[in-house]
């Protein structure tokens, strides 16, 4: 059973071999805060991943803490942190933009980097994946791929961006689809989350984007149940059934966690809200299944391209 904090150590995880000399930076020791498990297999093993990534790269040691879901337990764990040497912390999600902006003061030696918030304080970054994008990537898909012509979000919250970008993306590609969605108002909500799928799918939906990172994977394998597709969230999901999964909207945490603490180590890590989007190389498209044709393939390749290097979508 995990513990509840945890100290990795590069020599046991990644080389097998003590004695490695760790560059000169201003990074010292890195930390990790997730709301609730390194083990969901989505967002918080992303996040586990990312400081693996920093681990081995920068070879500094690195520490994590599970269920951080106060203000009061994240105060704690920073303290903790403070106390080990730690300079740069990452909370793992949109609630601690505002956890940090209360605690960065008391704490002017470290870096306080948080995600889909809004950074306030000299020694805080939040940062935000451009999620517009991929949302309309998939929505191509999810509507090229539709036998019935009727396709569905499953999103948590309004305010995501890639809802509006799947709803625009499904009409680009085919101006007569339908697009149902529905919100489960929690990142972590299955069994709400599967009754919606189901619901969709009763209503005659074949596609569905479970945009939930909590939730997603049990949505995918109900969909996988009833023989229909999903676009998969957050990590490449074609491991759950290539035969379900048409292709998945990537945000690489891990890659974007390495770019972040190469920053601070270089002393060029800025404060404030940074945007990042497929022109990073922190989103992508993940594998497709073997059902999408190889030219329509090619064609949104052509497409992601197009974007990279112009920032225009299709019309």
């Amino acid at each position: 059973m995990l513990q509840r904090f945890g100290i990795i150590l590069l020599c046991l995880f990644l080389l097998g071999a003590c004695g490695v000399t760790k560059p000169k930076g201003h990074l010292t020791k890195v930390g990790l805060l997730v709301p609730e498990t390194i083990n969901d297999q989505v967002w918080g093993t992303r996040g586990f991943e990312g400081l693996l990534r920093i681990q081995s790269k920068l070879e500094v040691d690195v520490f994590y803490k599970e269920g951080m879901n106060s203000e009061y337990v994240v105060e704690r764990a920073v303290k903790e942190f403070d106390q080990k040497g730690v300079n740069l912390i990452f909370g793992h999600g949109s609630e601690y933009a505002e956890y940090f902006n209360h605690l960065s003061s008391k704490y002017p030696d470290i870096h306080f980097v948080s995600f889909n918030g809004e950074a306030k304080n000299p020694n805080t970054t939040s940062l935000n994946f451009k999620s517009y994008a991929m949302g309309f990537f998939g929505g191509m898909v999810a509507a090229h791929m539709s036998k019935k012509n009727k396709v569905g979000v499953l999103a948590a919250y309004e305010w995501q961006p890639e809802i509006e970008g799947f709803y625009q993306g499904a009409l680009a590609e085919k101006n007569d689809v339908q697009v149902s969605i529905e919100y489960v108002e929690h990142w972590d909500n299955d069994m709400k989350a599967i009754q919606i799928a189901d619901k969709m799918m009763d209503q005659g939906v074949d596609v569905i984007y479970p945009a939930g990172d909590g939730y997603n994977v049990p949505v995918i394998e109900r969909v996988k149940e009833r023989g229909l597709y999903v676009i998969g969230y957050v990590s490449d999901q074609s491991d759950l059934g290539e035969s379900t999964v048409l292709t998945s909207t990537i945000q690489n945490v891990g890659k974007l966690y390495e770019i972040i603490a190469e920053q601070f180590n270089k002393g060029e890590l800025k404060s404030g809200n940074l945007s990042f989007d497929f022109q990073d190389d922190v989103i992508t498209l993940g594998k497709f299944s073997p059902l999408v044709k190889k030219d329509f393939v090619q064609k949104m390749k052509r497409h992601i391209q197009t974007y990279k290097e112009t920032g225009k979508l299709p019309e």
